[in-house]
């Protein structure tokens, strides 16, 4: 279990860096702001548009065959933007590569962990999986300072490729993921998108998406504007904190009385007012525990929603179907970032945090319009559905 937790959070660390690398190294180079833009960009569409592919290849083949290759390609696309990151071609390729190589390595970890826990322990599996994850957007960064203050920017794309690499490696010689192997599947195109329960929970936490990307742009306007140690970074790492310490005190609980389902629509609706207090846009005390708040329930948030799709989940998609979970969920916050970029340009930071309240509402909307479509039990009565609650079906399940 630590083995395949710490791989996973290693080989992830690129996606942690990339955003920061990336700028970096181009603007090292004198490249124009407009063209950072467009590659960070190209890197986030490929990585959106990969994921689900690379899950479906997983569901097909097992993880050792798709996890390894995808870190090496993955990897170049980081050194091919190393070696020129003078030159817009190079740059642009690469970061295509590198995004949509991207080793599945979050949704393969949800897939293996019924196999290497009980039932009784697999939600508190994916709590800590939800709460961990944060450590790569706080770790990430402050890899990429480390590299810059030592060497230079293109040093810790170098870095990216060999973390990835490492992370990558880790995970696919585990004897775990070495004899995974998904259930047969319907010859089906849509693969898990046919569950109509799993697409209103995915629809819905584009919604939640859009809050986050939100929250990640009105920080940054919010310390300009007031001061504060640390300034949006730590404002960004009190989220971080909050979320972790709301994934482990999920998955400290046992059991739930309310359906997973339920529990769903409940948590993201406690997501809601610490995104409205935001609104308000008050002093750096304040604003500092609004962060812990914002942060609190989202692990929570996610954790149940990998219990979902563990269950909703067509037979031999599920890897597959938690690859479109980080798909919709990056998707979601490149939108919110976006929108509200514009919005502080003409309307100000209160109308600015009031575009995450709205993502937020979206989503409690769809939860609440499609809770008897993810209802498992509505599920099970068919074939398919019924293989999806065996141990290695769970198993092939951002």
């Amino acid at each position: 279990m630590t083995r395949l937790l710490v791989g996973t959070l290693v080989g992830r660390l690129p996606s942690g860096m990339a955003a920061v690398a990336i700028p970096l190294a181009l603007r090292n180079a004198d490249a124009p702001y407009w063209f950072v833009g467009l590659a960070v960009g190209a890197y986030a569409l490929a990585t959106a548009a990969g994921g689900p592919l690379l899950g479906r290849l997983v569901d097909r083949v097992g993880q050792t065959l798709v996890l390894l290759p995808s870190a090496v390609l993955a990897g170049c696309g980081f050194l091919l933007i190393a070696a020129a990151p003078g030159q817009q071609a190079p740059v642009v390729a690469g970061a295509v590569v590198a995004g949509a190589a991207s080793p599945p390595l979050e949704p393969c970890l949800r897939a293996l962990w019924p196999t290497v826990v009980s039932p009784q322990e697999l939600e508190s599996a994916y709590a800590l999986d939800s709460a961990s994850q944060e450590l790569i957007f706080v770790g990430g960064p402050l890899i990429v300072a480390g590299c810059v203050s030592v060497a230079s920017p293109v040093t810790a794309l170098w870095a990216a490729a060999l973390l990835g690499l490492v992370g990558a490696l880790v995970v696919a010689t585990a004897e775990p993921a070495r004899a995974w192997r998904a259930p047969a599947r319907d010859p089906d195109w849509l693969g898990p998108l046919r569950s109509q329960g799993l697409v209103v929970l995915l629809v819905s936490l584009t919604g939640v998406g859009v809050a986050l990307g939100t929250l990640n742009v009105v920080v940054v306007a919010y310390a300009e504007d007031h001061r504060m140690p640390g300034g949006a970074p730590t404002l960004l790492a009190l989220n971080a904190l909050g979320a972790l310490i709301g994934g482990l005190a999920y998955g400290a609980v046992r059991r739930w009385s309310e359906r997973p389902a339920r529990r769903a629509l409940l948590l993201t609706v406690g997501l809601a007012p610490g995104y409205a207090l935001l609104c308000l846009v008050p002093a750096p005390p304040l604003m500092s525990c609004l962060m812990l708040l914002t942060g609190l329930f989202l692990a929570p948030v996610l954790t149940v929603s990998f219990v979902l799709v563990g269950e909703l989940a067509p037979a031999g998609t599920t890897t597959e179907a938690f690859a479109w979970l980080v798909t919709l969920m990056t998707s979601g916050m490149a939108l919110g970032s976006t929108v509200v970029g514009l919005v502080l340009e003409h309307g100000g930071p209160r109308w600015a945090a009031a575009c995450g309240v709205l993502g937020l509402v979206v989503g409690i909307l769809i939860l609440l319009a499609g809770q008897r479509r993810m209802d498992p039990d509505r599920h099970a009565r068919t074939p398919a559905s019924a293989d999806s609650t065996a141990p290695f079906t769970r198993s092939s399940t951002r």
